[in-house]
């Protein structure tokens, strides 16, 4: 389904995210988060001056490095452009993650260690997407090794999918059913 024809409209804000995930050679993984905001017109900045259209508002960089049941080994952050000369204190506060796991209540963990006053909250959102990219980058990496090694996809993912979590997994999808007939249910009555 496609997005309706938007209105007459001026675009005045662009947020670039971008997450990446890497096997290191040490069999440990490191995984990288950008976050740009940069506006179409100049603004007058009280500690930067103007800025200039296209010029970064907020840049803000992480990385996490993780071992092989998302445990957060080490962690860094740093703020390349910010709206304050303080904002780029917060960046030394992200060493606080080192020890947590990505998992069920990592956001509300992470909050408490690096949320509000300690933290920034850019470098906070880049941990959202960073999460799903950590399940995205090792999942389907050892995913990836189990059918080289002659696996189906349904053995490969065992565990994998977490059912009921989407459409697509949910216990009555036609994907459950074909990939893991031992798990679907019939969908109950509307």
């Amino acid at each position: 389904m496609s997005l309706s024809p938007p209105a007459t409209r001026r675009h005045l804000h662009s947020r670039q995210v971008r997450c990446e995930g890497f096997l290191r050679e040490d069999g440990l993984w490191d995984l990288e988060a950008e976050l740009v905001d940069s506006k179409t017109y100049a603004f007058e900045n009280y500690w930067r001056g103007q800025v200039k259209p296209g010029v970064p508002v907020h840049r803000m960089r992480v990385r996490l490095t993780l071992d092989d049941r998302l445990t957060i080994l080490a962690a860094e952050a740093e703020t390349l452009e910010s709206p304050y000369a303080v904002c780029g204190k917060a960046a030394g506060n992200f060493s606080r993650l080192v020890g947590l796991r990505i998992g069920p209540g990592w956001m509300r963990r992470v909050k408490e260690r690096y949320g509000r006053t300690a933290g920034c909250t850019h470098i906070l959102e880049l941990l959202y997407p960073l999460g799903t990219s950590a399940y995205q980058t090792l999942g389907p990496w050892h995913e990836h090794q189990h059918r080289l090694a002659g696996m189906t996809e349904g053995e490969s993912m065992k565990g994998g999918p977490g059912l009921d979590s989407c459409m697509a997994f949910s216990r009555s999808s036609p994907v459950i059913r074909t990939l893991w007939p031992e798990e679907y249910r019939e969908a109950e009555p509307a």
